[in-house]
């Protein structure tokens, strides 16, 4: 039998409309009416990051109304299937992110639509809120890739993919044009015999006690893994 053959594939399951509940966030399926008011204000806000959306095929937006529009869309969309970052603490919106490309076939999904407020970014939120859907494609829906794609020019993205510990596969030249420039792709992936080893790294690295009394982490995600 061939090494590539696989007598036991089973497709994997689609994703469903559910909330994945975490330590500092959960995941609750996108709903304009009960989100868009703060995700407006974390995104968009005084406070926000302008530059999250340099390397985004859409905004930033000057109005309510096109923001909001775009939000029900989203809401509105099966593939991609996107999440609000709830955040427990402050018990309100800080962000967004997607399931894209959902392919259960061949056991193929991607992480995209990346969006998250300036208080989210580089901090146990935006860790945890990637490896719940992680663990919801290889732990539930039985995904054998998981992957994660950026402007070559974004050096944010292309460090946090690193850091999650999705593995560089290659460069798509002159993949795409966004607002009026080239961009080429960057390719990451985590493959399912991986992801025991990753998920046992998560989840040591959100416990309790590898943050101090003032919420900084003791030991880093990479460290964690090894």
């Amino acid at each position: 039998m061939s090494p590539s053959t696989l007598p036991d594939w089973q497709p994997a399951a689609t994703p469903p409309r559910a909330v994945l509940q975490g330590r500092f966030v959960c995941l609750e399926p996108l709903a304009p009416t009960r989100h868009g008011d703060e995700l407006w204000q974390t995104l968009q806000g005084p406070d926000s990051d302008p530059a999250q959306w340099q390397f985004m095929p859409y905004g930033p937006f000057s109005e309510r109304g096109a923001f909001d529009a775009w939000l029900n869309g989203h809401a509105a969309s099966d593939d991609p299937l996107f999440f609000s970052v709830i955040d427990l603490r402050q018990q309100r919106a800080v962000g967004l992110l997607s399931l894209m490309r959902i392919a259960p076939a061949d056991g193929c999904i991607e992480i995209g639509h990346v969006l998250f407020g300036a208080p989210m970014q580089r901090s146990p939120a935006s860790t945890e809120a990637v490896y719940l859907l992680a663990k919801l494609a290889f732990g539930t829906l039985g995904y054998r890739r998981l992957e994660w794609k950026c402007d070559a020019a974004n050096a944010r993205s292309m460090h946090a993919a690193k850091r999650l510990g999705f593995s560089y596969e290659g460069l798509f030249r002159q993949h795409m044009v966004r607002k009026g420039r080239n961009r080429d792709t960057a390719w990451y992936s985590i493959i399912d015999r991986e992801w025991p080893a990753l998920a046992t790294g998560f989840e040591r690295w959100l416990a309790a006690d590898n943050f101090n009394a003032y919420g900084q982490q003791k030991q880093r995600l990479e460290n964690m893994r090894k």
